[in-house]
């Protein structure tokens, strides 16, 4: 879809052709300040769903020729300055509940990792906190297998629950979702609702003595309180995508309002005045400079969405 066919699907009210719903339509809504990039262009619709009955009636009833996006905490995403055609999920707080019974912990998909690693902490269960150490919501850390401090979601869960396009519900075994390094094999229209991770009994001492060192390592490596997308870019198998980065010569290298961070530069940060298109012209500038240098093709870990100011939608 090209800017002016998703203007023209603005001006003709696609809300007007939603289901009824008990959650929050907004048209033509803001997204920058919901990533933390803060920068990008706009839901053509944002869909706030009441809980997931609610996510479910939509799917079942929304007309089949409507796209539709989803996103969390938009810790990893980028979206294009010519915004998001179509339905952008947005799963918060009412799809967040957190609950320990014994050893395993359930948690909706827009709960945060962090609170999860919390909730943990409370119930004196350990195995979680590296959960403390990834900015984002249980949902995309499924999505992508996201992991940190040598642990990912794989090595936790054990159930998922995920509604399909049509709206059914299915219940996940861990052989289901097929987790492999910053993937998973559900399919990427398919929306999770919720997961079951194990814990094991622990000293919560020394639980909030982990969780506490995950957070120094982070502010010690990372460019923490910037506006960025976290890592950029996919180790390649037995390297590191900072140190390729690095050997390119891109550390502080610059594009319009964008930058490669001098701290830890598998981290693009926005300035201040960085649009969409700066940050991955950026991007796609170091991964060039990584494969002439290195022979190595560096693969986006940031999820890029919609499409540019102008023209087609890019892969």
């Amino acid at each position: 879809m090209t800017q002016s066919a998703m203007k023209k699907s603005f001006e003709n009210g696609l809300a007007s052709r939603l289901p009824p719903v008990r959650g929050i339509y907004t048209e033509n809504a803001a997204l920058g300040a919901k990533t933390w990039f803060r920068t990008g262009g706009t839901a053509e619709v944002l869909f706030d769903p009441a809980d997931e009955d609610d996510l479910i009636s939509f799917l079942k009833e929304k007309p089949a020729d409507v796209p539709y996006t989803v996103l969390g905490l938009g810790s990893n995403i980028l979206v294009r300055d010519g915004g998001i055609p179509g339905v952008v999920i947005r799963l918060g707080t009412s799809i967040s509940k957190i609950e320990v019974t014994g050893t395993q912990i359930r948690a909706g998909a827009g709960a945060f990792d962090h609170n999860v690693a919390i909730a943990c902490l409370k119930a004196s269960l350990t195995g979680l906190e590296f959960l403390s150490g990834i900015p984002g919501t249980i949902g995309g850390t499924l999505r992508m297998n996201a992991g940190a401090f040598d642990r990912e979601m794989k090595d936790i869960t054990i159930a998922a629950e995920a509604v399909d396009e049509a709206g059914a519900l299915h219940h996940l075994t861990t052989g289901d979702l097929a987790f492999e390094y910053r993937s998973c094999g559900i399919p990427n229209n398919w929306v999770f609702t919720a997961a079951t991770m194990e814990g094991e009994p622990g000293d919560a001492s020394e639980i909030s003595e982990r969780m506490a060192g995950i957070q120094a390592a982070r502010d010690e490596d990372q460019p923490r309180g910037t506006r960025t997308g976290g890592s950029t870019f996919i180790n390649p198998q037995g390297k590191k995508a900072w140190q390729l980065i690095e050997a390119a010569g891109c550390r502080g290298l610059k594009k319009g309002g964008a930058t490669v961070s001098e701290k830890h530069c598998n981290f693009l940060i926005n300035t201040g005045d960085a649009s969409a298109a700066d940050i991955e012209e950026l991007g796609e500038e170091v991964r060039e400079r990584v494969l002439v240098n290195s022979g190595i093709e560096l693969k986006w870990e940031i999820r890029r969405l919609g499409i540019p100011a102008n023209g087609e939608v890019q892969p």
